[in-house]
């Protein structure tokens, strides 16, 4: 069976950057409660374009940084739970717009855990042997299902893109070496979306009430998040018999610095191997996890070898943890 191997990432931010003091200007908040309850201080807005556009130049990147042509692209994954439109699906449109004419492709609805749901996907399609260039993409223009008068939410997302390019393995002990994934439903009442689907279709009285945004219970969501995703981590850990110091990074999902830091406790491992992006980008759901590899490798300070963990939480419920040992 072939292994599958992360061997490109690129991350785009839009231009835009606003600052905790924007929701401090015309909300019953402060830059100081947001900084020190979330960890952001700030955060991208796409003014102009979707989700759509984030992916794409997301995937310029990687594919720039492998040196190869979006016509080499085989199968393009996008996670996301803004899709430009209900159909045709987001990586129809990205394959359209990148000029990737020879892949096919499709949605994935995982909310935060979107990216890892994908990476297991993609990875199944390189080790059966199926392709050998997969583009898993994360992105999210959450300032679109966000209600701007609802502090509670609306300080806590970015919009944001980042892909990774899925190739065979070339060396042993290298690669996406093991992931776990679960999902429990009974979840949907503390994160959700109210309306627009086939359950409660778009209407006057749906727009007007407000039902296209996100609802979340914040305390529910923390308290089984906060436990499930370093749970994860340390399974994760515990399958591959595996200790604190054999870890390099730990790639959390960022939502909330308070569960990051848990999470970290949880595996025995400093802040100092711990990525964190939260700070300048807020949630950015699905771009979370791949931003991060993204911007550490840029920078140097993911290297050859490095064992990594990536962990993730989110609506559904979903969550889940992958094991990589870098191979770039």
């Amino acid at each position: 069976m072939n292994t599958a191997a992360i061997t490109a990432v690129g991350h785009y931010a839009p231009e835009k950057v606003v600052p905790n003091s924007y929701f401090e200007s015309y909300l019953d908040t402060t830059e100081e409660w947001i900084m020190s309850r979330t960890g952001i201080r700030e955060r991208r807005f796409l003014e102009n374009g979707a989700t759509s556009d984030l992916a794409v130049e997301a995937a310029r990147k990687a594919l720039a940084m492998r040196g190869i042509s979006p016509e080499e692209v085989e199968c393009i994954i996008i996670a996301t739970v803004t899709p430009d439109m209900f159909f045709p699906s987001t990586a129809a449109l990205v394959q359209h717009k990148l000029g990737a004419k020879n892949a096919w492709g499709f949605d994935l609805s995982g909310a935060c855990s979107g990216f890892l749901y994908a990476l297991a996907t993609g990875v199944q399609f390189i080790q059966a042997g199926t392709y050998t260039k997969v583009l898993v993409i994360g992105a999210d223009k959450m300032t679109s299902i966000v209600d701007m008068e609802d502090r509670n939410t609306c300080i806590l997302f970015g919009d944001g893109g980042a892909a990774v390019l899925l190739e065979p393995n070339e060396e042993e002990g290298y690669g996406i070496i093991d992931w776990v994934n679960y999902m429990d439903g009974s979840g949907m009442e503390a994160l959700h979306m109210k309306a627009g689907g086939s359950l409660r279709p778009s209407t006057l009285e749906t727009v007007q009430n407000k039902m296209h945004y996100i609802t979340q219970d914040g305390k529910a969501v923390f308290k089984v998040a906060v436990v499930g995703m370093a749970d994860v981590s340390v399974e994760i850990m515990k399958r591959n018999n595996l200790k604190s110091e054999d870890i390099a990074w730990l790639v959390p999902h960022q939502a909330n610095m308070r569960i990051i830091q848990s999470t970290a406790d949880r595996m025995g491992l400093d802040m100092d191997h711990v990525m964190v992006n939260i700070d300048r980008y807020g949630n950015t759901t699905a771009a979370t996890i791949p931003s991060c590899l993204a911007e550490y490798h840029a920078d140097g300070r993911l290297k050859r070898g490095d064992n990594i963990v990536l962990a993730s939480f989110g609506a559904g419920y979903t969550w889940g943890a992958s094991l990589i040992k870098w191979s770039i």
